[in-house]
């Protein structure tokens, strides 16, 4: 099937006089995956925020199987059978996975909801994405982010989508659950669904799509099909510029602090099952890398050193102040100055609803006030240097933070924590579902804290980041460090084989 399913002719959209959107003609076809490419900020949320009746056109006019439509709710857009799967999850954190997958259109018997039923859809929604170990009854809040996302995908299916949008879908999940994403995108492509997949992993739309689109600045740039132009050519049309050298460059070995006292020392750090005796050190002035498989503990590792997980034991030395943060607060404080860029913007960084001044404020209003009251020149002129900085594009600093895009979004989550001056920084996968433009400046930006003195500690799921960005990499392995490599060391061979636990120079 070739037919197109959506068609847009000459959308247009606006943000208090900002362009979203300028004349944007656009389709796609049944039996298609097709994927909308372009830097944050470049049109996408709103392309498909329009297509899911999330927002309205100021101009133009949307076709479904060749007859203009509008949808003025997102409801009508699923009746419609177009639906769409957000970057930020719609889940309802306190309601159980079935009753989230069903919560639109519950199965009722006598008026009354059929919990019985209820729970026998999610456990064939829940199979169809093999997800049987997630359990119906299951309170969503209690799922790892990886799993919560699937849900969102089970949730998706039981709509029975002709079109499926999936926004950084694959951003939160592990190795395993993205495979099964490409499975199912596969099977729906042959069933007939029209799927727009929208991610800033090349690899992905590489190995999934057959159809690609770039938009920047809000138009539609071009279409063209999978393997016409080569990955340079692609991120050329995404900026609009030749590509630069994608990290910064590392200083010399022999200068890197291999003396003295390190800003982060950690041993034996042990908690539950997850950490087991975690040794390691950063200095001021490098970047150390957690590498490993997804769910080897560099994730708690992240939240016991901000004082987020509870009964942890072991050794902190921080700044050479002993002891593990109480507290995210204790961790902030002026006397640990420990900084940490969680996992999720959407639910653990940001207050999506509140302005972007407030967000950009939230972690250092000791430095804004004067005794018990916010200095409001201080503060503005702290949100200005907080924006500046980070070059955030933005129309006004009191427009909700969730007006930005997912790029800018993340900038104002770094610059939050930086605002409070940190001499330990650490980073939970930072570039999770961000442009390639926006990366770059976080690499150079980590590059930059490391070159002040700082101490950067920082996860990230793929390889090429720690090659690239880390002067050393310490990987984990069921809860403990399994490996530590540094300089020409660490390349994508030596790091996958101790994620695995295996010594290659002995095999």
């Amino acid at each position: 099937m070739t037919e197109s399913i959506v068609e847009y002719r000459g959308i247009s959209k606006y943000f208090a006089g900002i362009r979203a959107l300028q004349s944007v003609d656009f389709s796609c076809k049944l039996g298609s995956i097709h994927a909308v490419l372009g830097e944050n900020g470049a049109g996408k949320s709103t392309l498909i925020k329009i297509m899911s009746g999330v927002l309205q056109p100021d101009a133009g006019e949307i076709l479904l199987d060749g007859k203009p439509v509008s949808f003025p709710t997102p409801q009508s857009a699923n009746e419609a059978g177009i639906v769409c799967m957000f970057q930020e999850l719609s889940l309802v954190p306190d309601l159980s996975v079935a009753e989230n997958i069903s919560i639109s259109h519950p199965p009722r018997r006598f008026g009354l909801i059929n919990r019985r039923e209820q729970v026998r859809r999610a456990e064939e929604l829940l199979a169809r994405v093999r997800c049987e170990d997630v359990d119906p009854n299951a309170v969503v809040r209690e799922l790892s982010l990886s799993r919560r996302q699937m849900v969102e995908i089970a949730k998706a299916l039981g709509k029975s989508p002709k079109v499926l949008i999936l926004d950084e879908a694959t951003s939160a999940l592990t190795s395993r659950d993205v495979q099964t994403v490409y499975d199912l995108l596969a099977e729906l492509k042959a069933e007939g669904v029209a799927s727009l997949f929208i991610s800033h992993r090349m690899h992905e739309v590489d190995a999934l799509c057959d159809t690609l689109s770039v938009f920047r600045n809000g138009q539609h740039i071009e279409t063209f099909a999978k393997g016409e132009k080569s990955e340079r050519e692609i991120v050329h049309l995404m900026i609009g510029r030749d590509v630069e050298a994608q990290f910064p460059p590392k200083p010399p070995a022999p200068s890197l602090p291999g003396r003295g006292e390190p800003l982060l020392r950690v041993r034996g750090l042990s908690w539950q099952n997850r950490l087991n005796g975690i040794d390691l050190s950063v200095h001021g002035g490098e970047i150390v890398g957690l590498g490993g498989l997804d769910g080897q503990g560099q994730k708690e590792l992240l939240l016991a050193l901000f004082g987020v997980l509870r009964d942890v034991d072991g050794e902190v030395v921080i700044g050479g102040k002993k002891g593990i943060p109480s507290s995210p607060a204790a961790a902030k404080s002026a006397e640990t100055r420990l900084a940490l860029v969680p996992e999720d913007r959407k639910t653990e960084g940001l207050m999506l609803g509140m302005p972007i001044a407030d967000n950009l404020l939230a972690s250092s209003f000791q430095r804004i006030s004067r005794g018990p009251f916010i200095d409001p020149v201080l503060s503005r002129k702290t949100v200005e240097e907080g924006i500046s900085r980070l070059q955030i594009k933005t129309g006004s600093a009191s427009d909700p933070v969730m007006t930005l895009s997912g790029g800018n979004q993340q900038k104002v989550v770094i610059a939050k924590w930086l605002m409070i001056d940190p001499d330990v920084v650490l980073l939970n996968d930072p570039t999770r579902g961000i442009d390639v433009g926006t990366k770059q400046e976080i690499y150079k930006l980590m590059r930059d804290l490391a070159n002040a003195g700082k101490a950067v500690l920082f996860y990230s799921s793929d390889y090429a980041e720690l090659i690239g960005c880390c002067d050393r990499v310490s990987v984990l392995y069921s809860g403990r460090v399994v490996a530590e490599k540094q300089g020409d060391e660490i390349t994508e061979e030596s790091l996958v084989a101790a994620s695995l636990n295996i010594d290659v120079e002995a095999a």
